[in-house]
């Protein structure tokens, strides 16, 4: 659907791959082959339309993220996200926490030394600015791009003065998600700090689960099918 409209890159994300595949919500219970074969499904689907997948932090530690590469680029995605969040949460934490710096660049550089094809794009992705705050977030822009990374995704970014701190020190294409309800939600200004997707939500899924369950409960109340809306 998304490529008939005429989007110019579709996401399949993490939380909806577990929603998908085990109807659980989005606490890193999906393995990799179930993410990896779900991924193959889509792109032999679409034709033209690049996909984009949430590899969340590539199941693993360096050496998983390099397995992740693999079986990513072997199903037909164009692009993969890698992140530094710590996954699954240890036992008793609860809150999000990140990775070393020095971490998450061998996972990034591991995925970039396992693909075949340099069409395929890792994007090294962190949610540092709303858990360790903005300088942190700029150190780990600049080493991300030193990386190799062919761009940086960053979740949490809620004001101008946060995207403004990390595009003055990106040279990378940038990719936002969560800009709904704030501030930096213009396209004219994103595009001017090299933001070049910005995500728009979960909202089909969503009303996706909406439409099934007020179908459902009609039908169970005694609506006829043909007297549905």
């Amino acid at each position: 659907i998304a490529e008939e409209i005429g989007f110019e890159v579709g996401m399949y994300a993490g939380s909806t791959a577990s929603l998908a595949v085990l109807g659980a919500p989005d606490l890193i219970l999906l393995t990799l082959t179930e993410f990896a074969d779900q991924a193959r499904r889509i792109c032999r689907a679409v034709r033209r339309l690049p996909v984009l997948v949430d590899a969340d932090h590539g199941y693993g530690n360096a050496l998983n993220a390099m397995r992740t590469a693999e079986e990513m680029e072997a199903s037909g995605v164009a692009a993969m996200t890698i992140e530094d969040t710590v996954l699954p949460r240890p036992f008793g934490d609860s809150k999000v926490t990140l990775i070393s710096l020095e971490e998450g660049m061998a996972k990034v550089r591991a995925a970039l030394a396992a693909r075949d094809d340099p069409a395929f794009c890792i994007v090294a992705r962190s949610g540092v600015v709303s858990v360790n705050g903005v300088e942190d977030a700029v150190e780990r822009t600049r080493a991300y791009t030193r990386s190799g990374a062919d761009a940086l995704f960053f979740t949490g970014i809620r004001t101008r003065a946060e995207l403004d701190a990390v595009a003055a020190v990106a040279t990378l294409p940038i990719i936002v998600g969560g800009v709904e309800g704030t501030e930096i939600n213009d396209r004219d200004y994103l595009a001017a700090r090299g933001v070049r997707i910005a995500l728009q939500t979960h909202a089909p899924i969503m009303a996706a689960q909406r439409a099934i369950y007020e179908t459902l409960r009609a039908l169970r109340d005694g609506t006829q099918p043909r007297d549905l809306p």
